[in-house]
Parts: C-alpha cells; sequence; structure tokens
C-alpha cells in the first residue's frame, strides 16, 4: 500500500465519484479506478458501493476513510518537524482569529511577532470558532486566538487572558462626549445595531441584556465587525464589542456602566498531542507574555 492510494481514496469520498476526483488528481478515471481495486484488494473488503449513481463509501470504507485522513494529517505534521529550523531563522506559521480579536489584536501581534522573527512567513487568516476548531483538527491551521469554551476533545486550550466587552458610540451619537455612567434603565433606551446572532460575541451580548432584565432596541445586525464598526462610525447607534476598539482613531468611545460589564476568557488554541514548530511556539510565548521554553 502506497500513499497515493490513501490520498486517491479521500479524493473518491470528498468528491462523491470517480469522474470528479479523477479530474481533481489529474489521472485518468481508469487509472484512479485500479488504484482502488489495488487497495480494496489488499485490504480484502469493497470500500465504495458503486451500485449506485453517486459512488458512496460501504460501513467498512467509511471506517476506513477516517483512519486515512488522520494518518494524512500526522503525515503532514512530520514533514513540517523535518523543515522546522529551532532558531527561526525561517519557517512559516498559520494563525487564525475570531473576527471580534482580530479587530483589535492582529495588528500588534504581527507587528510584534514580525519585528522579533522576520523570517517567518506568516498566514492570518480570520475564521469562525466552528472554522477554528476544524481547521486546528485536520491541521490546516497552527495556532489560533479565540474563546475558550472549545468543545473538541482534540484541541487543547491555554487561557491567556480575559477580555471586557464595552458600550461604545460613534461621534453622532448623542452620549458621545458624556462621562456618566449608564444606567440599566438607560441602557434600554438606546437603539442598538449589533453582530449577528451565529457570533459568540452576541451570545455574550444577550446573556447580559438577560442578567440585567433589558430587552434591547436592536435597530441594525450586522455579521461582519467592520462593518458594524462603519455603522457605528455613522450613526446615532450603540454597539457592544470589545473595550479595546473603542479607540481615538476609530472615532468610538467607550461609555462607562453602573452595571458590571461582560466579560469572557480568551484562550491560545491548537491541536493537542501534536508537534509545534519552533515559529508556533514562538507566537504562544508571545500571547501569553512569556519566555521561549
Amino acid at each position: 500500500m502506497l500513499l497515493r492510494h490513501l490520498r486517491y481514496l479521500l479524493a473518491v469520498a470528498d468528491h462523491g465519484g470517480f469522474t470528479r476526483a479523477a479530474e481533481a488528481l489529474h489521472v485518468s478515471q481508469p487509472t484512479l479506478s485500479q488504484q482502488i481495486r489495488q487497495l480494496e484488494d489488499t485490504l480484502g473488503v469493497s470500500l465504495f458501493d458503486r451500485t449506485s449513481r453517486t459512488v458512496k463509501p460501504t460501513d467498512a470504507g467509511q471506517a476506513y476513510i477516517e483512519c486515512a485522513r488522520r494518518v494524512l494529517v500526522e503525515l503532514e505534521a512530520g514533514k513540517r518537524a523535518l523543515h522546522d529550523v529551532k532558531d527561526l531563522s525561517r519557517g512559516s506559521l498559520r494563525v487564525a482569529m475570531t473576527p471580534t480579536f482580530m479587530a483589535y489584536m492582529v495588528g500588534p501581534l504581527v507587528r510584534d511577532y514580525v519585528a522579533r522573527y522576520p523570517n517567518i512567513h506568516l498566514e492570518v487568516f480570520e475564521l469562525s470558532m466552528d472554522d477554528i476548531e476544524s481547521g486546528l483538527a485536520d491541521d490546516s491551521l497552527d495556532v489560533a486566538i479565540a474563546f475558550d469554551q472549545v468543545r473538541n476533545a482534540d484541541i487543547e486550550s491555554i487561557p491567556a487572558f480575559n477580555e471586557t466587552l464595552g458600550l461604545m458610540v460613534g461621534r453622532a451619537h448623542p452620549l458621545y462626549e458624556s462621562q456618566d455612567a449608564l444606567t440599566t434603565g438607560q441602557v434600554a433606551q438606546l437603539e442598538f445595531a449589533l453582530l449577528t446572532p451565529e457570533f459568540f460575541t452576541r451570545t455574550c451580548i444577550d446573556e447580559y441584556f438577560a442578567l440585567a432584565r433589558i430587552t434591547p432596541k436592536v435597530a441594525i445586525e450586522v455579521n461582519s465587525v467592520n462593518t458594524l464598526l462603519e455603522v457605528i462610525r455613522h450613526t446615532a447607534m450603540a454597539t457592544i464589542l470589545p473595550e479595546p476598539i473603542a479607540t481615538g482613531e476609530r472615532a468610538l468611545r467607550k461609555i462607562p456602566l453602573v452595571q458590571e460589564a461582560p466579560r469572557r476568557g480568551a484562550a491560545v488554541l491548537r491541536r493537542r498531542n501534536n508537534y509545534h514548530s519552533a515559529a508556533a511556539m514562538a507566537f504562544v510565548a508571545l500571547v501569553l507574555g512569556t519566555d521561549l521554553p
């Protein structure tokens, strides 16, 4: 059995048939079919049900496909380990952040990391929590900054810091110059533009409103942090986002609250029991404010 057999197997499974898989692999369909037959003969089982128009894995095939995916992930990690340079004179790093962290953390982190390790090639992705967990699990990401509520047991969560959410407004809002802390009753009278419910940040905001017994007046919902910031800058609406986002450069101002603002835990995420490159270890150390091990 060769690695080629495993890659061909996954291609057929992912594309739902031999024709599209062959096109993706840039091989002929007879060649692909022959390779899958060889693998089935070696294993002594049928991996695909070919009786219907759509090629589907058999029960045995599905079990073997899941194992094949894990094998290829581990082999890719091993390949990176061979190329890793401990003195960080070269290398690469694939980093992801959820949108609200990206809004205020990516600039300073990239600035400091590049200043220390100028020869490391960085790839930075803005992803949802679900996509981050998937990316770490399938080894398409090295490390991420996200929330500490991880659902996948294969992902390690390293506590990094606590983040406080703040109520903020733009220059067009009548409260922009106010120094007074708002009561829950005053908060309930504001018009809000908020992130849409699929954002974890929105979940925290809704929990805060429920705890304070506030029924918010949500006039606008936006599925992009950058778009939401533009809305707040140009309308007389309030929003709730991580406190560091409210800066003079963004023409946003944080309004103090009488009731304690919502908080949540931030963490560095990485695949558990996986090889971690020197570049990834250096990034984790930078986020945590610690020395390299």
